[in-house]
């Protein structure tokens, strides 16, 4: 029988009639409380959680590195946002390398079985559903992040894994404080979490959601990661860890008395067996002077980030006044996303011509789309980056494909001038739901980011499900670099909208001169070659909504667009650490030695 997550009462630091919004401030002793802005020396963290922060922050303390504090970090959140991440799930991790003076990329993208087709999602001739599809062991991809740990580690970092791993078992062994978001998460998966013992037992002490203000504690979760700490991560790709994964996605443990059909996977030991992360040389471009560095494919992020950027330097954003701002922001959106959704796939199976999208010439043949007095129709048709012609088109439009919208994203850098962003998931929040037995952790639903049948049959979809194919994905974890030296970095959660999300805090810090801090508390919209475009009710509710629609713009309201971290280095040699105010909670940030 599985053991049980344990759940005791923690002393508030607010009144109980503190305010909804203080909630998230309440901890056990010892965990720190939440600033969405730290400035200082010695390196500096940014997550969305205090806990993951501060074990970030430690491994800083202690003399390790970016790459060393960045796993902690990673591993932490694994713990206390198991709903976005955890070694069940995969990432891409972007690294800075201040000796080298390079930008470095490890792709830990979940990879389907090798028995998969491009049926895989397809049952009768139909499309599943996709809740049906989620909440099964068919989506469960081989995990890649504790392989994306051991090569950053390897290559990048000065401790061993099982070093960087010891705050997190600490936190799952010892818990840490429910807050609204967490107690929020929990209650929206509640009806699917209950239909697996593992995971009720863990998430749903007693039968429902751990109370705001209480302290969840992970005792199997403790275990594997020892475990991990003693056998490496072998333990997983070779060993028995990797055959209860297995065994779990084979025959997931449903309750008896659930009435939800829960389909099998197909996962083999063997495909773990022959899993292997990708170092890859990342997606570059220049904006406004800067060099702007990110994922390349499988991720969509990096060629996205970088057209839209391209795009938009046609024209002067600094200048602007804010709606055309929002205007050109969104319909350079819309264009990059065109072009991904025809291009972008997995370069082991699709031809992905990464150069052509990044290249000003491909940016300069689709910018001139862009009207300053009209809007654009979606589903917009893409260009042909290998054969750009002014204002023209390749082949038919084709809609934007579902993609979940739970991640988690990290930004670190260190004393020497080492920097990462990491990105991580298990895609919906929740995952697939199932939590493999007396292992305390959540396993992903990264298949789902698969196209399940082609959006348009016309028109070649390189998404589609293939044997040991890695899905697209939108993570966009951004160093950027100014006279060679970092400048600031940044990232996002948040599925398809991570792309926008990055984007519009690059271009307000950037072209509309607001701090890091301000860009990433401000109101978004994102488009994502859809009829309508989503806006944040701060957007929603001001006048330039009705000044963009004058133009044409249709909007629906998207409650919550992202929640970004980033880092930068300001002039006089310090790191400034920002997270978002608000959005999830609020983030954490913290550096090493704080500055007055």
């Amino acid at each position: 029988m599985a053991g049980t997550g344990t759940v005791t009462a923690a002393t508030p630091s607010a009144p109980a009639s503190a305010p909804a919004q203080s909630l998230s401030a309440r901890h056990a002793p010892g965990t720190p409380a939440k600033s969405p802005l730290a400035v200082g020396y010695g390196g500096a963290v940014s997550s969305v959680d205090a806990d993951a922060t501060a074990a970030g922050i430690e491994v800083l303390r202690r003399g390790g590195n970016a790459v060393d504090a960045a796993v902690a970090t990673a591993a932490a959140l694994g713990v206390t946002e198991p709903y976005s991440s955890g070694i069940g799930g995969g990432g891409y991790f972007v690294y800075y390398d201040a000796h080298r003076h390079r930008v470095f990329t490890v792709d830990g993208r979940e990879t389907a079985p090798h028995s998969a087709t491009d049926q895989l999602f397809v049952e009768n001739g139909k499309p599943l559903a996709f809740a049906d599809a989620v909440t099964s062991g068919r989506s469960v991809g081989v995990p890649g992040t504790a392989a994306t740990w051991q090569t950053a580690l390897d290559r990048w970092g000065t401790r061993s894994l099982g070093e960087v791993l010891k705050p997190a078992e600490r936190i799952a062994r010892d818990g840490f404080t429910v807050d609204a978001t967490f107690n929020a998460q929990t209650a929206a998966n509640q009806d699917r979490f209950k239909d697996f013992p593992a995971t009720a037992a863990l998430f749903l002490p007693g039968g429902q959601p751990p109370a705001v203000g209480s302290v969840l504690r992970n005792p199997e979760l403790a275990r594997t990661y020892k475990e991990l700490e003693a056998k490496g991560i072998g333990a997983i790709y070779h060993g028995d860890l990797g055959a209860d994964i297995v065994r779990t996605v084979r025959k997931p443990p449903v309750d008896p008395a659930a009435t939800r059909v829960v389909r099998t996977g197909d996962m083999t030991t063997a495909d773990l067996a022959a899993y292997g992360t990708r170092l890859q040389d990342p997606t570059h471009t220049t904006y406004r002077g800067l060099d702007v560095y990110g994922p390349p494919p499988s991720s969509s992020g990096g060629t996205t980030v970088a057209e839209a950027l391209n795009i938009l330097e046609h024209t002067d954003l600094a200048d602007a006044s804010q709606v055309q701002y929002l205007h050109h922001y969104i319909e350079a959106s819309r264009i990059a996303f065109a072009d991904r959704g025809r291009w972008v796939g997995d370069p082991a199976f699709e031809q992905v011509p990464t150069a052509g999208l990044t290249s000003k010439a491909f940016a300069a043949s689709r910018a001139c789309l862009i009207k300053d007095d009209a809007v654009l129709t979606s589903p917009l048709a893409p260009g042909d980056p290998a054969h750009p012609v002014p204002c023209g088109s390749s082949g038919a439009a084709a809609p934007t494909t579902y993609e979940g919208d739970n991640t988690t994203h990290l930004t670190v850098a260190d004393k020497w001038g080492d920097v990462v962003a990491y990105t991580l998931t298990i895609e919906q929040t929740g995952g697939s739901a199932i939590t493999v037995p007396g292992r305390g952790f959540l396993l992903n639903n990264e298949l789902t980011d698969f196209s399940f049948v082609p959006a348009d049959p016309a028109v070649h979809d390189p998404n589609l499900p293939g044997p040991g194919k890695r899905p697209r994905s939108s993570i966009s974890p951004t160093i950027v670099l100014k006279d060679g030296r970092p400048d600031f970095a940044l990232g996002s959660p948040g599925g398809a909208t991570i792309i926008t999300t990055v984007l519009q805090v690059l271009t307000e810090h950037v072209d509309r001169g607001l701090p890091l801090v301000d860009a990433i508390a401000a109101p978004r919209a994102s488009q994502r070659n859809a009829a309508s475009t989503e806006l944040e009710p701060a957007l929603w509710d001001s006048p330039l909504k009705a000044q963009l629609e004058a133009i044409g713009h249709h909007f629906t309201q998207n409650p919550e667009i992202g929640a970004a971290t980033g880092v930068q280095r300001l002039p006089d040699g310090r790191w400034l650490a920002a997270a978002e105010p608000v959005r999830r909670g609020g983030g954490s940030a913290a550096v090493v030695s704080p500055a007055p």
